[in-house]
């Protein structure tokens, strides 16, 4: 295989490039081209829109790929211009639209878009989403001008908003770094925002056309839709200008980590647990010296009866069970369309039946795992006081879990009664509205403020189990299925996502791992034990040790081992100096401290470590490109190499363990 090939394949799981992209520059105001539409829009340095971009959807909320032509970049000193024509195609009718981007020294930018449809042209949006970054914003002050002129002085929600916080918006103005006020401006339709942080988007979405509109509407044949987003900077008052943090330059490849001492009452590391479909246990028997090495401390043993899972399942669960030590978990699926009592009887009886013991039993209404969005009727479903007391019926011996097996979007719009509860849980997924490299890893941003939503929901005494979360969508909770991916694309709501089992999903779970710490889960679950979200890797490795098509450890596999390993210990806490492309977490167990740490990137950085000084006894493990392959057998020996406190160089998305500094 071409050398470029198997270097894709190790990083991102397949040799298909990333998309690519062109800078654009007028003075200090900088954009990023891609796909005709703007990414990190920024005045020297400071972040001020994380995006700008046209979208098409279709009545499935399906994103179109325009296909772009004439296009035109001019850059010039203090000025850039953008235009091309693009037009996509639906069964009934094809939508052309003409964009021009203009940007200046001043920090004004334009972005227009005039569209025509060659005939009706159904779609559930058309038109322009931009959007705000979380971090400095969230919480903060922002004037909302309205679409009747009325004007509000309000702030960004600093908690997670679960429905729009900001409705009928012709502009928004926020303050950037102390420095200068932005001001977005809006024109063509009527825009509402919503708070992203729900789906773990790090930023906060503006978009045409209100939810509560019905959808999909149809644009007419030849009538022409204008949009338009406007960008003016103000300089405040008195401010001393100082430039911001460019994105993946400041400090050349140099990051650095700083273990700090515990805030408060100390915390633990969570234990981790592996999800196990019915469908996955004869491939997780198949595999139990792959997964065996992994030493999980639970097993979430996942029950649909709405799949057609049955007595058999339990079964299975059992005999995997016998083979596999580990807590049991029961993530049982309520059908709710008769008699709760027998409904949840009868899983008890089957249970029992089958010999499984287990630790922990969770349940959630099937209809609950679908959104309902803002405008829609809830479907009908039993109270979730009556679900959890048929539960405690049928488990009563066992503690009792609720909330939602599908993602925190829905947790915060239906929140459970959490006293009747001894644990709360959600998953996350990060391929929910954009599915490229960087907005898979700048989810990692949002996990603390879902983390800290989550809490002021249930409460700081509720046990919280997260997960399966993993980059693959195992439920749509927002369509009729997960989409298929036979090419290894990088798509939205994918059922399977090549990077799981590449480096770049374990330095994903590494960096959710430590961003997640902070909200003290109780229990998480990164993977599943096989299947597409497993950690089971099996295929060539291109020559390196073991035979073609042995099952090895997946780079997420590895990862998973190391959160295993850590499980009860006391968290340090880790400071980076640029969480976007390095995160780590320490623990301490007795007068054992072991680190991890992932770069985030796909360009190599060398990480120090001031403070700490490494004896002699101190290791370094390392997860890269070069020992990929021959450290995924879970017999290889462990391979370390004496570390004393000097700075670690990371290959991209790569990881490095750090024991006895």
């Amino acid at each position: 295989m071409e050398a470029g090939h198997q270097r894709r394949r190790q990083l991102f799981g397949t040799t298909r490039p990333p998309a690519a992209s062109r800078a654009l520059r007028a003075g200090k105001l900088e954009a990023r081209l891609e796909a005709g539409n703007l990414r990190y829009v920024t005045f020297d340095g400071w972040e001020v829109l994380r995006a700008i971009a046209y979208v098409i959807r279709d009545e499935n909320w399906g994103t179109y790929a325009p296909r772009l032509e004439h296009l035109v970049v001019e850059e010039e000193e203090g000025r850039f211009r953008v235009a091309y024509d693009a037009w996509c195609e639906a069964p009934s009718a094809a939508l052309s639209y003409h964009a021009e981007i203009l940007g200046s020294a001043d920090g004004s930018l334009s972005f227009t878009a005039e569209a025509r449809p060659d005939g009706d042209f159904p779609t559930n949006r058309c038109g322009f989403t931009v959007l705000h970054p979380i971090e400095g914003v969230a919480g903060a002050p922002v004037t909302v001008e309205h679409v009747d002129g009325a004007v509000e002085e309000t702030s960004f929600p600093a908690l997670i908003d679960p429905w729009q916080p900001f409705k009928e918006i012709r502009a928004l103005t926020h303050e950037v770094g102390g420095l200068f006020r932005a001001s977005c401006r809006l024109e063509g339709g009527v825009f509402e925002m919503e708070d992203h942080r729900n789906w773990s988007d790090a930023s906060f979405k503006t978009y045409v056309r209100p939810l509560a509109w019905p959808w999909p509407y149809v644009m007419e044949s030849g009538k022409t839709d204008r949009q338009a987003v406007t960008l003016t900077l103000a300089a405040q008052a008195g401010a001393e200008s100082r430039p911001g943090r460019r994105r993946g330059t400041d400090g050349g490849r140099a990051v650095s980590i700083a273990v700090l001492p515990p805030e408060g009452a100390s915390s633990r590391h969570p234990d981790i647990g592996l999800v196990v479909a019915p469908e996955e246990v004869e491939a997780t028997l198949a595999s139990l010296e792959v997964v065996g090495a992994v030493a999980p401390q639970a097993i979430l043993c996942h029950y649909d009866p709405t799949a057609g899972h049955d007595n058999a399942a339990m079964q299975g669960f059992a005999r995997l069970q016998a083979a596999l030590p580990a807590d049991y978990l029961l993530e049982c699926v309520v059908a709710a369309e008769g008699d709760l009592a027998e409904e949840l009887t009868g899983v008890a009886q089957a249970v029992e039946a089958a010999g499984l013991s287990l630790s922990a039993v969770a349940v959630c209404p099937s209809v609950d795992r679908q959104s309902t969005p803002p405008g829609s009727e809830w479907p009908a479903c039993p109270p979730l006081a009556e679900v959890y007391a048929a539960a405690r019926a049928a488990f009563p011996s066992l503690p009792l879990g609720g909330g939602m097996f599908s993602y925190f979007t829905e947790l915060n719009r239906k929140r459970p009664p959490v006293a009747l509860l001894d644990f709360v849980t959600h998953a996350t997924c990060p391929i929910v509205h954009a599915a490229d490299d960087e907005s898979v890893m700048e989810t990692l941003e949002a996990l603390p403020h879902i983390t800290a939503s989550a809490r002021a929901i249930i409460g700081e005494g509720t046990r919280y189990h997260i997960g399966p979360s993993t980059i693959a969508m195992r439920q749509n909770p927002y369509g009729a299925r997960t989409m298929d991916n036979p090419g290894g694309e990088r798509i939205c709501m994918a059922h399977t996502d090549p990077r799981h089992f590449g480096l770049f999903g374990a330095a994903w779970t590494i960096g959710y791992a430590a961003r997640i710490s902070k909200g003290a889960p109780a229990l998480h679950v990164p993977a599943a034990a096989a299947g597409p979200r497993g950690l089971v890797w099996q295929g060539d490795v291109e020559g390196r040790d073991g035979a073609a098509g042995a099952l090895r450890l997946s780079p997420v596999g590895l990862a998973a081992r190391f959160l295993a390993e850590i499980a009860g210990s006391e968290v340090l806490p880790c400071r980076t100096s640029d969480p976007r492309r390095a995160l780590a977490l320490a623990a301490k167990r007795g007068d054992r401290r072991t680190m991890a740490v992932a770069n985030l990137t796909a360009t190599p950085i060398e990480v120090s470590f001031p403070g700490l000084a490494g004896p002699a006894a101190g290791t370094v493990e390392l997860l890269d490109a070069a020992t990929w392959g021959r450290g995924l057998s879970p017999a290889a020996p462990r391979r370390r190499a004496p570390w004393r406190g000097e700075a670690v160089p990371l290959d991209a998305f790569a990881a490095a363990v750090l024991q006895d500094w």
